[in-house]
């Protein structure tokens, strides 16, 4: 009956370590996964920034240089990204 009793607890602790293996790998990937999704916001962030630009660039391209409206432009964008920077610290 000891016998029993320790076989048990022997098991019960394998499956305990290999339950506690799987949580820390899920755990693992979890957090790759955030860190990943984290990176791609970013990117849609500047990628949307960068076809804003592109916008109020062709916009502004019929009333002068296109060049100098998109330097003013870009200017304004990182001064505001700045200011949100900021902001949100």
């Amino acid at each position: 009956m000891l016998e029993d009793i320790k076989g048990n607890i022997e098991k019960l602790i394998s499956l305990y370590e290999a339950q506690k293996q799987r949580a820390d790998s899920l755990e693992e990937k979890l957090a790759s996964s955030r860190e990943e999704a984290c990176r791609y916001k970013t990117q849609i962030t500047d990628l949307n920034g960068q076809i804003d630009n592109l916008r109020l660039a062709a916009a502004f391209s019929g009333s002068g240089d296109t060049a100098e409206a998109k330097a003013r432009i870009e200017k304004l964008i990182r001064e505001i990204d700045q200011c949100i920077k900021l902001l949100e610290n």
